[in-house]
């Protein structure tokens, strides 16, 4: 780890924003889990397909889900996958695991911080430089006690990914991070420079979503976008509001990748490419 000491420096205390210098600087990437149930067809989509769908779209990245590769995928198999996507000029901007770390000390929790620990690896043979993972629910642990083995988990595991070169993402994904409270709390407090926010746009459900994201914003290290948002109370989600999600990435002085990440009901193939649309003026 001396030798990475430049790239991720040592830190003590609450954890600051990331810090970014000049103005905001954002670039436009697609989730492969917007095409979730054509995945179960490998005639209808795989990663090449993928890619080359997002090369079509105009996406500058492509977010390539765990979940759809192989449980065994061979490093060749990944190489071939980042090949695909080199000669289509779209850049591999992460993937994306299921996790927990809300667990007591034992053999289940063990599980989850090896498996995040071999999507680091693949992703760094992807050339992926972010992964999402999630926090959790409690179990068989009260709140407290969950987050502070969330802490210890992302500590642990943000080592390894910072020998990779490779950031981590919390996502703000329920369980003891549903709320910005929850969430900054446990990123605050872990001592590792890899470790950030993958903020999702769609998943804070308060009665202001927008003023939600924006108290995280800061702390960012992906933003995957929803085109949707529900808030307190409401019985159904209402389209979002994707200028003022820009704005507010603008506003802390994000620079990364924002990623549509599609999950409504529409056929993605005919949605997605209006969403993309608007998501690029928004940016732009």
């Amino acid at each position: 780890m001396a030798g990475m000491a430049g790239l991720w420096p040592m830190v003590c205390g609450a954890v600051p924003p990331m810090g970014r210098s000049g103005k905001a600087r954002m670039r436009l990437s697609l989730a492969a889990y917007s095409f979730r149930d054509q995945f179960k067809d490998a005639a209808v989509m795989d990663f090449p397909k993928f890619i080359d769908y997002c090369a079509e779209q105009g996406c500058d990245g492509a977010e390539l889900t765990s979940y759809y590769f192989p449980e065994d995928v061979s490093d060749e198999a990944l190489l071939a996958v980042r090949r695909h996507a080199f000669l289509r000029g779209v850049s591999v901007t992460g993937t994306a695991v299921g996790n927990s770390f809300a667990l007591p000390d034992g053999p289940e929790l063990e599980k989850e911080k090896a498996q995040v620990k071999r999507w680091i690896d693949r992703a760094a043979v992807l050339g992926a430089p972010h992964i999402r993972v999630f926090a959790g629910s409690a179990k068989g642990i009260d709140e407290a006690g969950a987050r502070r083995q969330v802490i210890k988990a992302l500590e642990e595991v943000g080592d390894y990914a910072a020998g990779k070169g490779v950031w981590l993402g919390v996502e703000n994904h329920g369980g003891v991070v549903a709320t910005p409270e929850g969430l900054l709390e446990i990123v605050k407090a872990v001592q590792s420079r890899a470790v950030g926010i993958n903020l999702d746009t769609g998943n804070f459900h308060g009665a202001d979503p927008y003023e939600e994201l924006a108290r995280c914003a800061p702390w960012a290290v992906n933003v995957q976008v929803k085109v949707e948002v529900r808030r307190a109370g409401a019985k159904a989600s209402e389209p979002a509001d994707l200028k003022r999600v820009a704005g507010i990435l603008r506003s802390s002085g994000y620079q990364g990748w924002v990623v549509l990440e599609y999950e409504s009901k529409p056929d993605p193939f005919v949605a997605v490419p209006e969403h993309l649309k608007a998501l690029r003026e928004a940016l732009a």
